[in-house]
């Protein structure tokens, strides 16, 4: 499995207007200059983002993004699954990864797939943007961010 720059970006996107809406509305223009990252693909991913609720946009002078709900509430999982779908391993578990009935692929590896696809899930759905954007505020404060994108 690999998250492609959608998921990358967006996720590094929601981090930076967590970590700087404590001052109104963080502009795109902001969040593309501090990360290097293309305003037009950003707005797209900011689109995707809004219509799931998760951010707002604010229209006019000093207008931009901000959080739809408090950081303290929205998952990496949320984040990534809005912009990803869905991030099972396999396609036989990705609608409901308990299947066992008739429709459901059997096979030797399919539990090793569920316990991936599991812990996955438990990872992403208990990281709080909160906590990324803290993470990343303290790196900038040691100009220490480096990150792959």
């Amino acid at each position: 499995m690999k998250i492609s720059t959608k998921g990358r970006y967006g996720l590094l996107a929601m981090i930076d207007i967590a970590a700087h809406q404590s001052g109104g509305s963080v502009s795109l223009r902001s969040v593309a200059e501090r990360n290097e990252l293309s305003e037009n693909y950003l707005e797209q991913l900011l689109s995707t983002l809004r219509k799931a609720g998760l951010v707002r946009s604010i229209r006019g002078a000093g207008g931009g993004y901000v959080l739809a709900k408090p950081p303290e509430t929205i998952s990496m999982g949320d984040i990534l699954r809005t912009l990803e779908g869905s991030l099972a391993p396999v396609d036989c578990i990705s609608d409901d990864p308990d299947c066992e009935g008739v429709g459901c692929v059997s096979c030797v590896t399919r539990p090793i797939w569920q316990k991936m696809y599991r812990s996955l899930n438990n990872v992403i759905d208990n990281t709080k943007l909160a906590d990324l954007a803290e993470e990343y505020l303290s790196a900038l404060n040691k100009e220490e961010v480096t990150c792959q994108r």
